[in-house]
C-alpha cells in the first residue's frame, strides 16, 4: 500500500547523525558514513527527523511500503544493539543497563591524590537526552534525574547523591539543540512508570530552562501523579536548594 515514508538523498547526506538522534523510533542509522532507513516498518512517516538535517537530505515521500508497526518499534528500542561491525552506527547509541551491578571500590592508585578511586554509580548508557530511546529498559519504574551537563563537573557529590539507583538523562538548555526535547521527555514520562523526576540544575539563570522543559513535558505527557523536584547546585559545587515543582 502507498503511505508516507522517509527518503534520504545520499548525495546530500554528510553523515552527521543528527537525523538518527531526531528519530524517536530508531528507524535511522549511519552506515558507511550515510544515513540509512534500517527498516521501513520503523518509520512512522511524520518526518520529525527532517528538522534535524542540516543539508536537506531528508524528505517525506509517498510510495509503496509496509505499514508502520508500533509493536515492532517497541521491541526494536528495547533490544540492546548488537556489537557494531565496522563500519557501523555510533557505538555510543547502544543501550546498556546493569541494574544489579555491584561495584567494589577500585584498589588504591598512586597516581590519584589520596590514592583512592571512587567507583561510578552509573548503571546505564547512553545518558545524553538526544541519544536515549524513549522506551529504554533503564527507565522502567525508576526515578529519573534530568541532569544539567555542568552539574557533575561542579559537584563531586552528584554521582552518589543523585545518580545512585536512578535513571538519568543529561541536557543543556543553552548549548544543546533542544528541538524535540520536550516531546522526548513527555514520551519517557508517559510510558515507563517513572514515579519521580528530579531536575539537577546549576544556579545560573539559563539552567532554569531545564526545569521549564520538564514542566512542559509533564503537562504534555498527561501524567498527573508524577512528582517533580528541583535541586540547585551552586557554582562552588554546594547543594543550595531543593524544592518540589508545581506542574
Amino acid at each position: 500500500m502507498k503511505r508516507k515514508i522517509i527518503e534520504i538523498d545520499e548525495a546530500l547526506c554528510n553523515g552527521c547523525g543528527a537525523c538518527v538522534t531526531g528519530c524517536a523510533e530508531g528507524a535511522l542509522q549511519i552506515v558507511n558514513g550515510k544515513a540509512k532507513l534500517v527498516n521501513e516498518v520503523f518509520c512512522d512517516g511524520l518526518g520529525a527527523c527532517i528538522g534535524e538535517c542540516p543539508t536537506g537530505a531528508l524528505n517525506i515521500v509517498e510510495r509503496d511500503a509496509p505499514d508502520f508497526d508500533e509493536a515492532a518499534v517497541e521491541v526494536h528500542l528495547n533490544k540492546p544493539a548488537p556489537a557494531p561491525r565496522a563500519p557501523a552506527g555510533c557505538p555510543g547509541m547502544q543501550v546498556r543497563f546493569e541494574p544489579t551491578a555491584k561495584k567494589a571500590a577500585p584498589p588504591p592508585d598512586s597516581s590519584v591524590p589520596g590514592g583512592q578511586v571512587i567507583p561510578s554509580e552509573l548503571a546505564q548508557w547512553p545518558t545524553q537526552l538526544h541519544l536515549v530511546p524513549p522506551k529504554a529498559p533503564f527507565f522502567a519504574n525508576r526515578e529519573l534525574v534530568v541532569l544539567s551537563t555542568c552539574a557533575p563537573s561542579a559537584s563531586p557529590d552528584v554521582n552518589w547523591r543523585f545518580v545512585r539507583g536512578r535513571a538519568i538523562v543529561m541536557a543543556c538548555p543553552k548549548l544543546d539543540r533542544t528541538e524535540g526535547y520536550v516531546e522526548k521527555l513527555a514520551a519517557i514520562f508517559a510510558s515507563n512508570g517513572i514515579p519521580k523526576v528530579i531536575v539537577v540544575r546549576m544556579e545560573v539563570p539559563c539552567c532554569g530552562g531545564l526545569s521549564a522543559m520538564v514542566k512542559q513535558a509533564v503537562q504534555q505527557s498527561g501524567r498527573t501523579d508524577l512528582i517533580v523536584e528541583e535541586a540547585t547546585i551552586a557554582l562552588n559545587g554546594d547543594l543550595i536548594a531543593t524544592r518540589r515543582l508545581e506542574v
